[in-house]
């Protein structure tokens, strides 16, 4: 069975004088670099990989770093996105949140069970866990041809990690209880240690024609295996999320638990970022986003998602997301989904998203 997901998250790099994408069933096509100047409708894009290089604009970056997670590690930042051209993951250094030095594939080998494609890989995340880190993502699985998640080590949070698994970490591709493959891995840690991860059933992937769901299940402590049953969380049933939900994170605050996530179609303005409240890292959890999102475009960030969570070093919980670019909200565009940063905020209960209107990036060495 050959069930390609509805998202083509990478794009194969390569630059020419126009900026096209080319789409086949099996692969994702590509990032492609262009120029822009601010209110000028094209973008000037850095890709991350390989040799670190040095590319400055004067006003601010755009390019593409879809999916991001940041983790602050040793006094330092380590951003990590989805995957381009030959890179299975992309991944960058920062001091400052600003300035960022471009690494090389941080996961330069995938395991035997994974077809081996850079455009296939998506969505890490990063778990401290005692002197190692474990990376989780996405990955097509060549038996099922579905898409799932796996989990690679290192000794440090840069990397290089190492998949040494035989089978994917979560793949709920067989039996009665088949969800058409996992994405979207983000791992959370309760106040007392016990780690879990969150992801996104692909039900609708190209084969099932299903309706994607929101899950949990425990993580034994080493974050290398799951312990327990996995738990449904949340489920498109609103208007605006319509017709997806994804890309879930948690945070802990004043003793209840926040479950982001992001719904709609991505390729076009109208993705966006909701919540909901729930009682455990399992639930249950009651959707607060009823009418509206939480955080949608505005102003020259198109289709916000793919928000992730992390502190920085003065405490304040802090949020990476991507978002593309007025006016282009799609790669058909030329356009791209570029890393922003924000923080997260409370005011009594409800939580907002300030100061992330702009891409994060101005400078890439």
């Amino acid at each position: 069975m050959n069930a390609p997901s509805r998202h083509p998250r990478r794009r194969l790099a390569h630059i020419s004088n126009v900026v096209r994408r080319a789409r086949a069933r099996h692969t994702r096509t590509c990032i492609a670099l262009g120029a822009i100047a601010l209110g000028v409708a094209a973008s000037l894009f850095v890709r991350i990989g390989g040799s670190p290089h040095t590319a400055r604009q004067p006003d601010w970056w755009a390019r593409d770093f879809a999916d991001p997670f940041v983790l602050h590690a040793g006094g330092s930042y380590f951003a990590f996105a989805t995957g381009s051209g030959k890179t299975h993951l992309q991944a960058m250094r920062s001091d400052d949140l600003t300035t960022w030095t471009s690494a090389s594939d941080v996961l330069p080998h995938l395991p035997s069970w994974a077809v081996k494609n850079a455009a296939l890989t998506w969505a890490p995340s990063v778990l401290p866990r005692g002197d190692r880190f474990v990376l989780y993502y996405t990955a097509r699985d060549r038996a099922s041809g579905f898409q799932c998640i796996s989990r690679a080590m290192a000794a440090t949070p840069g990397g290089p990690y190492t998949d040494d698994s035989q089978s994917a970490l979560v793949c709920p591709v067989a039996g009665a209880n088949a969800l058409c493959g996992a994405i979207d891995p983000s791992p959370f840690v309760d106040a007392d240690g016990t780690p879990y991860l969150l992801w996104k059933s692909d039900e609708n992937a190209a084969a099932c024609h299903g309706h994607p769901r929101l899950w949990s299940q425990r993580l034994r402590d080493d974050g290398l295996a799951l312990e327990g049953e996995r738990v449904e969380l949340l489920a498109a049933d609103r208007p605006w999320e319509q017709p997806i939900i994804e890309g879930p994170s948690m945070v802990a605050h004043a003793g209840r638990y926040y479950l982001f996530y992001s719904a709609n179609e991505y390729e076009t303005p109208r993705y966006s970022i909701g919540y909901a409240t729930c009682e455990s890292p399992l639930g249950p959890c009651t959707k607060q986003t009823l009418e509206a999102p939480l955080r949608a475009s505005v102003g020259s960030a198109l289709g916000p998602g793919g928000q992730e969570f992390f502190k920085d070093s003065a405490g304040r919980t802090r949020v990476a997301y991507h978002a593309w670019t007025a006016p282009m909200a799609s790669y058909r565009e030329g356009g791209a989904r570029s890393l922003h940063l924000g923080q997260l905020v409370f005011e009594g209960d409800r939580p907002a998203i300030v100061d992330g209107a702009g891409p994060a990036i101005a400078a890439v060495k």
